[in-house]
């Protein structure tokens, strides 16, 4: 058949990805807005993001490797976004500032103790000429939820401004039916397992992976960690998009849009992977990112902003599903949850700091520099990408 490859788990835990991005996405624009509303301060905002990416970066990692020397990866899917979906209606509960950041950690927890599982059983239902489509299928379901969930909340909010709680509340739903679904994936037995012991008290025994693993997997994901290093967050292109004439619902409305992009491309330039070669794609994607950046710095117009936007959603599309796909194919079945973790794991914390080193670039020269040196290392991540052996 023509889309066999669109397993029944593939199908299922795209499911689950966008009922969860649904209910992440819908409290993604109010959250700053709520803690705001109950008297957090810029600061403990940033402070309380910060540790929340922290925790699910590195224990993407942490639990990734726990999956490849467990004999089964479900219990992790399943926990994982049980928990992510009990920690969001945490959130209305109490006011308290201790309790505020339990629950978001425990929300982002729940990110890191599922995403290498997930994505080991997506790489388990595909062939090397497959994964490509099959990463690329579930990250347009999952991103299909960026665009449902945000679109959702603003229709609330346009009815009901300022009841951030209930919002969270209605979340909860949303993150049950993942929960639910999962009980419908169906785990193929495991018998091979890395080399060498786990010790569950070393929080980062994964990081060994990066000598114990092939060099070729060293090679790629140690490029992309550089990209990395200069990839900040989308909030400083909102920032951008506002400056050149945007308002409020304007700005929302450019995150909705490219989402969409996403979420429409992820699949057909997944297929477009498999066929002319992960390299290929990806290095065209960092290209395209060089391009949105440089035209971010440099535009002041409306319109164009939303053309790169546009753009933006194909660089997304053209990357981040086909990284994962690739470094699955260089690494052993039974490390491909490490091999993941680990590269999202230092990714994760790549991009604390490049949000920080992209910020101060923007506070002491401008947006026009900021961007500039970010579309840069983009084209020179390319060129490395291009030629290196793998």
């Amino acid at each position: 058949m023509r889309y066999a490859y669109l397993t029944r788990n593939v199908w299922v835990l795209s499911l689950v990805s966008l009922f969860t991005d649904v209910a992440s996405e819908m409290l993604y624009p109010v959250t700053p807005l709520f803690l705001k509303s109950i008297g957090f301060s810029v600061f403990i905002i940033g402070v309380l993001e910060g540790v929340a990416e922290a925790v699910a970066g590195l224990s993407k990692g942490y639990f990734g490797r726990w999956s490849d020397h467990s004999t089964r990866r479900l219990p992790f899917v399943q926990a994982g976004y049980a928990l992510s979906a009990v920690a969001k209606p945490m959130l209305a509960a109490f006011s308290w500032v201790w309790w505020i950041f339990l629950a978001r950690t425990l929300e982002r927890l729940g990110k890191g103790l599922r995403t290498g599982a997930r994505d080991a059983l997506l790489s388990d239902e595909a062939t090397p000429a497959t994964k490509g489509r099959v990463f690329g299928f579930h990250r347009g379901m999952d991103t299909l939820g960026a665009v449902i969930g945000p679109a959702l909340a603003l229709l609330y909010l346009f009815y009901y401004p300022g009841d951030y709680r209930t919002l969270f509340l209605i979340a909860f739903v949303p993150g049950m039916l993942a929960v639910g679904a999962t009980f419908l994936v169906r785990e193929r037995a495991r018998t091979d397992r890395p080399a060498g012991g786990f010790s569950r008290w070393n929080l980062m025994a994964f990081a060994t992976y990066w000598r114990q693993g092939p060099a070729a997997y060293r090679r790629l994901a140690g490029g992309l960690l550089v990209f990395a290093l200069f990839n900040s967050s989308d909030v400083f292109l909102l920032l951008k998009a506002r400056e050149a004439g945007l308002d409020d619902t304007g700005v929302v409305g450019v995150y909705i849009f490219y989402n969409l992009v996403y979420a429409v491309a992820a699949f057909p330039i997944g297929v477009l992977a498999d066929r002319l070669g992960m390299r290929r794609v990806l290095v065209g994607g960092l290209l395209v990112f060089a391009t949105v950046y440089a035209g971010m710095g440099l535009t002041s117009k409306g319109w164009v902003v939303g053309v790169l936007f546009f753009l933006y959603g194909i660089y997304a599309a053209a990357t981040e599903s086909i990284a994962k796909a690739w470094i699955s194919n260089i690494s052993a079945r039974q490390d491909t949850a490490t091999a993941i973790g680990t590269f999202t794991a230092f990714q994760s914390i790549a991009a604390l700091i490049a949000s920080s080193l992209t910020g101060l670039l923007w506070y002491q020269f401008g947006p026009l520099v900021a961007f500039g040196v970010s579309a840069a290392v983009a084209v020179g991540v390319g060129v490395y990408l291009a030629r290196v052996r793998l």
